[in-house]
């Protein structure tokens, strides 16, 4: 892991911050795989889900006081979106038989490559697995999906999201823990 990054749980007053961090992500990372209008879309069914914050689950973090990515897990059963995405489901999920969830990962485009989304996941994975779950799941964008296959995560459903105005192509994984 880069030594230079740092981590912390994030906090309400972090939101400002973890919003530009996301609309840069969302507006840089996807151009290689998505264009403009689902761009747009993605705006729309992606984001903070802020009962991550609440549950204290969400992850900060930083390299020499910049924010460099965000994300968290959860142990509710919505597997992804923001505060404005409908259908969030904060049902409990049960760590014997339900995977916990990889949520809202977002790494700043300078700082991409430098081992903030692996450490973002080492972070959801001890913690999770801590909580008695065995497995994670995540509904990955096309630009996170190299990622999370070389951190051991495996495909288990394309599919795609059109509840923002357009289909946004998506992909379930999942890893034992």
């Amino acid at each position: 892991m880069n030594p230079s990054l740092t981590n912390r749980l994030a906090q309400h007053a972090d939101l400002d911050a973890i919003r530009m961090l996301m609309d840069a992500s969302i507006a840089e990372l996807q151009k290689p795989f998505l264009n403009q209008q689902q761009i747009a879309s993605s705006r729309l069914i992606m984001g903070l889900d802020t009962q991550l914050i609440d549950d204290g689950t969400y992850f900060i973090v930083e390299t020499q006081g910049q924010l460099a990515g965000c994300g968290g897990w959860s142990r509710r059963a919505t597997l992804y979106g923001g505060d404005q995405s409908p259908g969030r489901d904060a049902a409990p999920l049960d760590p014997a038989r339900d995977p916990a969830r990889i949520r809202a990962m977002y790494t700043h485009p300078q700082h991409t490559r430098k081992g903030v989304g692996r450490l973002i996941l080492l972070l959801c994975e001890q913690t999770a697995r801590s909580e008695g779950f065995k497995k994670v799941e995540l509904m990955a964008t096309l630009a996170g999906a190299k990622l999370y296959a070389a951190c051991g995560y495996e495909a288990c459903e394309h599919l795609s999201d059109d509840r923002g105005g357009v289909p946004v192509p998506l992909l379930r994984m999942t890893k034992s823990l």
